[in-house]
């Protein structure tokens, strides 16, 4: 292993579970245990535990926190309450996204931001670029572990180990308590794979404790861990935004379909010129696909109209377990990407037909 690869607290644990170790976004991952399709199912159907260690933390506090945190991120953080996070996305000068997040409200003056692991070292930056406003800040992301207990078995799976009522945490709101003997666990309702479950932030010395917890409790229950390319499909289902692929510094939150967490109640960086494009229009925007025939879409395959002239490229595309046929996003010319549309996806030098969906793809 190069010696620039960072390695998870767990890294050994997940070698001695039988974890294929690959390099992702600078750290010794496991991209998978079993296979693919049975760990994708296994968190659809019932219960299993992703590390995500390698995701980045920064902390951000004192009496300037929310005004940074306004001015660098697209989302209207000052509708957030305590025990509330958001998902959002730091936007660059020039139309692009640096980087999607999600922010977490711990006080008045005490937020956490959650970062994509490729981009820890750019979003530390470029956070530090703009806060002239003196909000204190902190990269803690060599400290914490970070567990997705994801499925619809989630909670039963894993109260046992905590008096917080997990059936209370509603999407996209948090507790911090106790959680396998642990205290100050922050148990998050988010999650990246559409099936409902938790995240829960952990200091790194209490990863193991608790990461063998979860699995004596979840025994029952089934639970397995699971690696990278069923997250990959999980998400790709649901139609979420993998940065680097569906996502990055020449996309506009506009085109990939964030308009949703783009605020402009509000001044933040280029937010002018997005108002601007989101008044006009945009030329392209990212669609969700289902291929109606055999064929397994790849990232930069090209889209084509049903005469074979292109406009456009696949950024993300499987075959996905759930409904075994390949599916995938992409951005199009904007006339093609109304849900219902024909298209065609070149797969080999063949144009297979493709239907534009809704998201998610996935209709459980």
């Amino acid at each position: 292993m190069s010696e620039n690869i960072k390695k998870i607290q767990l890294n050994d644990l997940h070698i001695a579970l039988g974890g294929k170790m690959v390099p992702f976004a600078g750290y010794n991952m496991p991209v998978r245990y079993s296979s693919d399709t049975e760990e994708h199912h296994t968190v659809r159907q019932g219960v299993g535990v992703f590390d995500v260690s390698h995701m980045g933390e920064f902390k951000v506090t004192g009496p300037k926190a929310l005004d940074l945190i306004q001015k660098v991120t697209s989302n209207d953080a000052s509708k957030l309450v305590v025990g509330q996070a958001q998902y959002s996305c730091f936007p660059n000068e020039k139309g692009g996204i640096v980087d999607d997040l999600i922010v977490y409200k711990f006080g008045e003056e005490e937020y956490m931001l959650v970062v994509n692991a490729s981009n820890i070292e750019k979003d530390w930056n470029w956070i530090n670029k703009y806060n002239s406003m003196g909000a204190k800040l902190e990269n803690i992301s060599d400290s914490i572990s970070l567990f997705a207990i994801q499925g619809p078995k989630a909670i039963e799976a894993v109260q046992s180990l905590t008096s917080v009522n997990l059936s209370d945490i509603k999407f996209y709101h948090f507790k911090v308590g106790d959680f396998a003997g642990v205290q100050d666990v922050i148990i998050s309702g988010t999650g990246y794979t559409g099936a409902g479950g938790f995240e829960i932030y952990v200091k790194n010395e209490d990863a193991e404790k608790v990461w063998n917890a979860v699995f004596e409790a979840g025994k029952e229950f089934g639970i397995k861990p699971i690696g990278l390319g069923a997250r990959d499909t999980l998400r790709l289902e649901m139609g979420y935004c993998l940065y680097g692929n569906d996502i990055n510094d020449e996309t506009s939150p506009i085109e990939a379909g964030l308009g949703w967490i783009t605020k402009f109640t509000k001044d933040f960086i280029n937010s002018e010129n997005l108002k601007k494009q989101k008044e006009a229009g945009v030329e392209r925007k990212l669609i969700g696909f289902i291929l109606q025939e055999k064929g397994i879409p790849r990232g930069h395959y090209p889209i084509v109209n049903l005469e074979g002239e292109p406009i456009g490229e696949v950024t993300s595309g499987t075959m996905t377990p759930s409904m075994g046929v390949g599916i995938g996003m992409g951005y199009v010319k904007s006339e093609y990407a109304t849900p219902g549309t024909d298209i065609a996806i070149t797969v080999r030098n063949k144009n297979l037909l493709a239907k534009v969906e809704k998201f998610p793809l996935y209709k459980k």
